[in-house]
């Protein structure tokens, strides 16, 4: 893969202080091959590295457009008068024309003071620019691998099912597991990441020169879903104990889409009830809810009519955000289950 140029400067600078270390870490190497992250330990390390870095540079910025002396942010703050002594001052420049000093702050008016940005407040811009956010990024930028493996795995499980019926149907007609294997690899577009997985079982075979048994035990270690791990090691296991693959793949594509049928059977469920819910709160709640306020009112003296802004903002602001958070809610969920 070619690196970025983010990932080369990265590299130039420290792939020579993570270089030894990162290629002994197996844990490290093994997370990048099931994330799909096609560069070395070391690339890793120092983009890693090198990202922190220029957070904490932007972080050391910002807190010196917030503190820097005479033309920071709370120095602009602290310049400002404070508006408790504007009144008193206008009183004492009234009744003293003659003490009035232009060349001194507030004209020379002895309540003059300006305000004093917090020193807890400061504290806290300094804790959160100093510590939290370049540790958070430390972190968000270390955890890139172990969030690109679970995105994967739930790729690789959303279209396991599919893929082991189509297992299932190859076998049934006495193709070979090289063949299956290259088939699925064609069909990217209709099998996703299962068919990347399988394209490099077919490259270790046919390329390489690996045996079936190892060529599938080699796909076990690069895959990011426990499903897809379970369904390459049982093939390890019916090929080396010399069972039928032919009914294993019968087997294993009944499991996946029964399992694939359940999860579907929730999402639509969850789907129902979020419907019933969304008629009771979007739908009945306003109408209940404006006849409560009439009575209410009615009941408290101040007649049946609602203030014209309270309706506005029950109307303009309350109903849109209801149907705006529900529609986002189901719109992620439908995400999650998007082939």
């Amino acid at each position: 893969m070619i690196l970025t140029p983010w990932q080369k400067i990265s590299n130039t600078l420290f792939g020579g202080i993570f270089r030894e270390r990162a290629r002994k870490d197996l844990d490290l190497k093994k997370l990048l091959v099931q994330a799909d992250i096609r560069v070395m330990p070391e690339v890793y390390k120092s983009t890693q590295l090198m990202s922190t870095i220029a957070v904490i540079i932007g972080c050391g910025a910002l807190m010196a457009l917030v503190f820097l002396p005479g033309a920071g942010l709370i120095a602009i703050y602290e310049s400002i008068q404070d508006p408790a002594t504007v009144m008193p001052c206008m009183d004492w420049e009234f009744w003293h024309k003659a003490d009035i000093n232009p060349s001194q702050p507030g004209n020379g008016c002895p309540h003059y003071t300006t305000q004093v940005f917090p020193f807890l407040w400061k504290a806290i811009v300094v804790i959160l620019l100093g510590l939290i956010v370049p540790y958070s990024a430390n972190k968000y930028f270390g955890n890139e691998a172990e969030r690109k493996r679970s995105a994967r795995a739930e790729r690789l499980e959303k279209y396991l099912p599919y893929a082991s019926s189509y297992t299932a149907a190859m076998s049934a007609a006495n193709a070979t597991p090289v063949k299956i294997f290259r088939s699925l690899a064609k069909n990217g577009e209709i099998y996703g990441d299962i068919a990347y997985d399988s394209s490099m079982v077919y490259r270790d075979m046919t390329l390489f020169g690996y045996d079936i048994i190892t060529a599938v035990k080699l796909a076990v270690d690069r895959a990011a879903s426990v499903w897809v791990t379970e369904f390459f090691q049982g093939m390890v296991g019916t090929l080396s104990s010399g069972g039928n693959l032919k009914l294993y793949f019968l087997n294993r594509a009944e499991h996946y889409m029964r399992e694939n049928r359940i999860r579907l059977t929730v999402f639509l469920e969850t789907l129902a009830m979020f419907a019933e819910t969304y008629i009771v709160v979007a739908v009945a709640m306003p109408l209940f809810l404006i006849v409560m306020l009439v009575i209410m009112f009615w009941v408290s003296g101040a007649g049946s009519q609602i203030s014209e802004n309270m309706v506005y903002g029950i109307v303009m602001g309350l109903l849109p955000m209801i149907h705006v958070a529900y529609s986002l809610f189901v719109w992620l969920m439908s995400q999650e289950n998007e082939m």
